[in-house]
């Protein structure tokens, strides 16, 4: 149970002292209670003696007030304490998750569950903020409560005192085992959450796939399996501690039983004497009163355990961009020094060396699977290389910081992701902090100011998460917008122009040429016309170079660019017989 302390410390960080503080107010406030054992004392004596006087009832009075006045203040001060403490923690720490995501690799997201991560800064996350308070301070405050009033016990009736002091040990050592079952089902409970957060989030974001297959049963079933699992180990988590929470219980109503009973038998046989008697009589219901409530909650203690795991999981894994520095390339030559790439032990880039001169465009082609986004993605650093090297403007991109390498490159993906806000807050993304003016200029080089214009409210319209509410072709301009406004020496250019509708194409080259113009470009494509005025052309196969250079000088050769050209001349004649 220790540990659990002790892990909850070093998880709070900054925020520690308020943890401490709030003990410390909790300790205060016991106090406070427990003088109301002193207030008791004194009325009762003074009614066994029958001596009852006005100082007696005004001292006793006083004693109470301070009691109740001191009480309710120090609860106030703990609660705020560790209120402000777990909210700010829970804060800081959805942040570290943030930032921890920014310097992993991309493979990460490839080989882990998104579900996991969501979990993590959700719902695991949630766990901390809302049930930590709750537990320790309700666990801590049992014991507190129960410690000081004992020792209040033993200067007044040693043996009374003593006996409590039996269950509060009893008590822990039940606490103990509570613990130790409670570890596994907390672990398996957390394990649920996260799966059931993993087959909502596939679910939705699957749900055209779902739809179009007609297999809303079959995900269905999914889900309600993942939501049945989820409540089956919750209820395991819930049964696998009731026994002991029933012992705890069992345990501190016996104790005070015989505190009781002790009581009396020494009042009877004249070894206690009557107010005394009455005092521990009255003790005998309040000492664990508070241990009570702790301690039924006690076994979400392990919640709180293995969610603080979970959570550091996240701040364990692989970062990249440790060692690299703030610095600007001379030039913007790329060049990739015998570079070799694997996801796991699947060889994707194979030993490629190449060279790209500054303000030239290159274009990679080659079959699926050849490599060509990942070798784009290598230049941005979305993973480092395995083998080799790649060195920008003569220095190797893993000595740049992360943030000083981007700077320098605009990435216009074939899949366009745009947020859930406005569309000027989507272009600003190059440049936040971009005024009005920068932005509708981006945007009338990158051909999309007419179609923003006619939306109900032109720039601030929020077109939803994913761009839902626009075309492909829109969306593509808008992404182009928001390169030209970053406006980076370097732009790659993943197929930007594959899922294009004919009538958006020209509008969309428009804005490329727009944005590649005196600049160092790296296109991915497929379109005859978009490669064959490419400074050189490298053809991927399986991961390696076969050929490189300029479109006349490929078409010549035999060999993949040449059927390449030769598949799409044949393509384009295509037409149905008869017609």
């Amino acid at each position: 149970m220790l540990d659990i302390f002790k892990k909850f410390f070093r998880f709070a960080d900054s925020q520690k002292p308020k943890w401490v503080k709030s003990i410390v107010f909790t300790l205060f406030k016991s106090v406070f209670a427990s003088t109301q054992l002193l207030a008791i004392a004194i009325v009762l004596r003074g009614i066994a003696t029958d001596s009852v006087t006005h100082t007696t009832a005004l001292s006793a009075l006083g004693i109470m007030l301070v009691s109740i006045i001191g009480t309710i203040v120090m609860r106030h001060l703990a609660q705020n304490s560790q209120s402000f403490g777990c909210y700010i923690m829970s804060g800081d720490k959805r942040i570290q998750i943030g930032d921890r995501l920014k310097l992993m690799p991309m493979g990460h997201f490839n080989s882990h569950s998104l579900g996991n991560i969501t979990a993590a800064a959700t719902s695991t996350m949630e766990d901390i903020e809302n049930t930590a308070p709750r537990i320790i301070v309700s666990y801590l405050n049992g014991l507190i409560h129960g410690f000081v009033i004992t020792l209040a016990l033993i200067i007044f009736e040693w043996k009374i005192g003593l006996i409590a002091m039996a269950g509060l040990v009893l008590f822990l050592l039940i606490n103990i085992l509570l613990h130790k079952r409670a570890r596994k089902a907390s672990q398996i409970r957390q394990e649920a959450q996260a799966e059931l957060v993993d087959a909502v989030l596939e679910y939705i974001q699957g749900m055209s796939v779902v739809k179009s297959f007609g297999m809303e049963a079959a995900a269905g079933q999914k889900i309600h399996r993942a939501i049945a699992d989820s409540e089956r180990r919750n209820i395991g988590l819930e049964k696998s501690t009731i026994p002991f929470m029933a012992m705890q219980q069992l345990v501190l109503r016996v104790i005070s039983t015989i505190m009781i009973t002790l009581s009396v038998v020494l009042y009877l046989y004249g070894a206690m004497d009557l107010s005394i008697c009455l005092l521990m009589l009255l003790s005998g219901f309040i000492v664990f009163s508070e241990l009570e409530s702790g301690g039924s909650m006690s076994a979400f203690l392990r919640l709180i355990d293995a969610s603080i795991d979970r959570v550091n999981e996240i701040q364990k894994t692989p970062v990249m961009d440790l060692e690299g520095i703030q610095q600007k390339p001379a030039n913007m030559d790329i060049v990739f020094n015998d570079v070799s790439f694997s996801y796991g032990e699947k060889t994707i880039i194979d030993h490629v060396s190449l060279a790209i001169p500054a303000k030239t465009t290159t274009a990679i082609v080659g079959p699926s699977g050849s490599g060509k986004t990942t070798l784009c993605n290598l230049i941005a650093r979305f993973w480092d290389v395995g083998e080799g090297s790649i060195i920008l403007g003569g220095i190797d991109i893993r000595e740049y910081k992360l943030d000083s390498l981007l700077r320098n490159i605009s990435m216009v993906f074939q899949q366009v992701y745009l947020f859930n806000d406005t569309i000027a807050n989507n272009i600003r993304l190059g440049k936040p902090e971009a005024t009005m003016e920068e932005i509708r200029e981006a945007a009338q080089k990158a051909c999309c100011h007419d179609f923003i214009s006619r939306l109900p409210n032109g720039y601030n319209t929020v077109i939803g998460e994913g761009g839902a509410t626009l075309s492909g072709g829109e969306k593509q301009r808008i992404s182009i917008a928001r390169a030209l406004l970053k406006d980076a020496p370097i732009i790659i250019l993943d197929e930007a122009t594959a899922n294009v509708d004919p009538e958006n194409e020209n509008d969309l080259q428009k804005a490329i040429r727009s944005l590649t113009r005196d600049k160092t470009v790296i296109m991915i494509a497929h379109r005859l016309k978009t490669v064959r005025n490419a400074d050189q052309i490298i053809v991927l196969d399986a991961g390696k170079i076969v050929q490189t250079g300029t479109h006349d000088e490929l078409f010549a050769q035999k060999g993949l660019y040449a059927d390449f050209i030769h598949v799409r001349e044949k393509a384009v004649g295509w037409k149905i017989a008869g017609t």
